[in-house]
């Protein structure tokens, strides 16, 4: 084959692995993504709705996601206050795979979307029907898993993106986050 030739499938294979890397990784829709880049950039899952139980929204169409200020990126995302942790800490580690994570204490009297009395509930990536997630089909950029708690009344929450689903473990949704991701919470409450 001449040099011409081996040069346009080298193109073409560099090409397609291109293609095939960019098909491979998940996304969605900037309302149904969450992010992790630092303490101060953030995008979590909340309700949709004014004044609302975690658990209320939990059905097509009733949460999206909300960033702080350095991590919006897109007007159909909500925005969260940039008081809206009290405390917050910021961490990086591995588990069965690379994980980033939030834990702390949360103000839900800032975002007017959350009911400041409710006992909270989960978001994540992998659970919900069919394992779709819940939201249905919601990432974390980067990552292949995540897992949320909201808790108002706690008042805390937490996040955490993972390569592997036994980094964010789903089962233990009624447990609160310091089961779900241990981390510092600050002796929230």
């Amino acid at each position: 084959m001449p040099a011409s030739g081996l040069r346009l499938l080298l193109a073409i294979a560099i090409n397609l692995s291109g293609v095939f890397t960019v098909l491979a990784t998940p996304s969605a829709a900037p309302d149904n993504t969450v992010v992790i880049n630092s303490a101060t950039s953030y995008c979590m899952i909340m309700p949709r709705t004014l004044h609302t139980n975690i658990g209320d929204s939990e059905h097509p169409g009733g949460m999206q996601s909300c960033c702080s200020s350095a991590a919006q990126t897109d007007p159909s995302q909500c925005s969260l206050p940039d008081n809206f942790w009290r405390d917050v800490d910021y961490r990086t580690g591995t588990g069965s795979g690379k994980y980033v994570q939030l834990t702390g204490c949360i103000r839900p009297e800032t975002l007017n979307r959350l009911n400041p009395k409710d006992s909270g509930g989960q978001y994540d990536s992998s659970g919900g029907a069919g394992g779709r997630g819940n939201p249905a089909g919601s990432v974390c950029k980067g990552y292949n898993h995540y897992v949320e708690l909201v808790e108002p009344a706690g008042p805390r929450a937490c996040i955490r993106c993972c390569e592997n689903t036994s980094d964010c473990p789903l089962n233990k949704d009624t447990a609160g986050c310091p089961q779900v991701i241990p981390g510092n919470y600050f002796n929230c409450g």
